[in-house]
Formats: structure tokens, C-alpha cells, sequence
């Protein structure tokens, strides 16, 4: 993939297998807190990514001991001399980044190794999956700055992870939520014992079995039926997803083989 040729000062890429590409935060000296580089970084990269036809899934996990500190407080002397344009150019390119990683067209998969903390937390939300570490730990950690947690998406997709109860006592405290109580909430998928991204990488190579427009219209359906107001409208999005689909080759490919009895050998057309 030519996207994965380019250099970063924040982001290490890999493709670990066929189709899986492994995206590492790489600041551990400062357990991956964010900076505008790091977001400008994510945000080209996934542009990048979305060209990649053969990309098929994403791991995205941080160096060292945490997955992502959040919002580097060494660069946040500035936040408050900003003005008010100034704060909201800064806090849209955050949000652009993190947008563009939840809306990659293929599935995200957060390998959670460490600490997620406010906007660390904001990036492990974005993905479509989380995996925790038994060292992961998350935290709305915004109001322990002054600042809110309605921040990069968190107070939306927590709510609908979670629950608004729950959201709100973490968010209103600013506590630690560790792996164990994470998985109970819904938080995270699972827990893993050993290496969290082994097992991402095992779930990834699930998913990379499966036709890559099905497995893409799945996503984008979840993702747009969050939103709609109506079962109506959900089956609308639904309907057009499946009509697309009937029409590739990946489809027939797929009821052959099971006649045949034999593994399907998608092309993702």
C-alpha cells in the first residue's frame, strides 16, 4: 500500500497481513498524547487509507504503556490565548481527525494496551471496536482540566455504548473506569489475558474472510442507522445496501463456493 510508504513523526504503520494494516501512536515518552501534528497525521493518513483497496481492516493501538494520554497538556499553555476563532480552529482539527478515522470505510479495531484518557478515550470511541489490555483503563478525564466532556464525539458515543447513567457519573467524576469494569459496562468487546494485539490482530483476520462490500455496507449501515429517527428510515438505508450488494460478483462467488463446498475467494468488486 503507497500510503503506508509514507514517513510520520506521531504514527508507525505496518501491514501485519493480507489487508490488515496495524496503526501505532508513537510519542511513548509521552504516553502518545495528541498534539496538532498527531492529528493532522491521522487525518492523512486515513484519507490515504481510504484509497487502499486492498486496506480491508485497521488496528489502531499506542507504543509503551499507554494507548493515548490525551490532548498533550505541555501544549495546552496556549489553549486559553487563543480566542474564541483561535479555540475553534484548534478544536476542528482535532475533530477532523478523529472523524476520519470512525469513518474510514472499513472496520476499526482499537487495541486498548494501556491508559485511554480524555481525548486518548475520544480516539478508542471512534473505532468500531474495542479491545482492552488487562493494564487498559479509560477516563473522561475533561473536567479534571476545566474542560467538558462533551469533547471529539465522547459524550455521543459513550451515551449509546453505555448507557446516559453511567456515562454521566464517569464523565461528572472524572474517575478511572479499569479493563474488567469496561468490559461489564459494554465499554470494551473483551479483556485480553496476553497480548491485546494479537487478539486484534486474530479478529482482524476473522473479518478479512468475509466479502469486503459486505463487511463495508455492514459498517456504513450501523454507523448511519445510529442516527435515523425512524425503523422506517433504517430499513430504507438497508434495503439500498443489500440491492448493491446482489449486484457484485462477490455474492454469486460466495453461493458457488458454498455449492461447491469450498472457501469463497472474494475480490471486493
Amino acid at each position: 500500500m503507497k500510503t503506508l510508504e509514507e514517513k510520520f513523526e506521531t504514527l508507525l504503520t505496518e501491514e501485519v497481513k493480507p489487508g490488515v494494516v496495524l496503526v501505532t501512536l508513537n510519542r511513548p515518552d509521552r504516553y502518545n498524547a495528541m498534539t496538532n501534528t498527531m492529528f493532522i497525521e491521522l487525518e492523512r493518513l486515513a484519507w490515504g487509507l481510504e484509497t487502499e483497496d486492498e486496506c480491508r481492516v485497521v488496528i489502531l493501538t499506542g507504543a509503551g504503556k499507554a494507548f493515548c494520554s490525551g490532548y498533550d497538556l505541555a501544549d495546552a499553555d496556549e489553549l486559553p490565548h487563543l480566542g474564541a476563532l483561535g479555540m475553534l480552529d484548534q478544536q476542528e482539527r482535532a475533530a477532523r481527525a478523529l472523524t476520519a478515522i470512525r469513518s474510514l470505510r472499513v472496520p476499526v479495531i482499537a487495541a486498548v494496551n494501556g491508559a485511554a484518557a480524555g481525548g486518548g478515550l475520544a480516539l478508542a470511541l471512534a473505532a468500531d471496536i474495542r479491545l482492552a489490555g488487562t493494564s487498559a483503563k479509560f477516563n473522561a478525564a475533561f473536567v479534571r482540566i476545566g474542560l467538558s466532556a462533551g469533547d471529539l464525539g465522547t459524550s455521543w458515543l459513550l451515551t449509546r455504548l453505555i448507557g446516559p447513567a453511567k456515562t454521566s457519573e464517569i464523565c461528572f467524576t472524572g474517575r478511572v473506569v479499569e479493563s474488567a469494569e469496561a468490559a461489564d459496562l459494554g465499554l470494551v468487546n473483551s479483556v485480553s489475558t496476553d497480548d491485546v494485539v494479537a487478539d486484534a490482530l486474530a479478529l482482524a483476520e476473522q473479518i478479512v474472510a468475509n466479502s469486503p462490500g459486505g463487511v463495508q455496507l455492514s459498517k456504513r449501515a450501523l454507523q448511519a442507522n445510529l442516527e435515523v429517527g425512524s425503523y422506517a428510515a433504517a430499513i430504507e438505508l438497508e434495503n439500498r445496501g443489500q440491492a448493491l450488494l446482489t449486484r457484485s460478483p462477490d455474492m454469486a462467488e460466495a453461493l458457488t463456493a458454498f455449492k461447491e463446498k469450498r472457501t469463497p475467494v472474494f475480490r471486493g468488486r
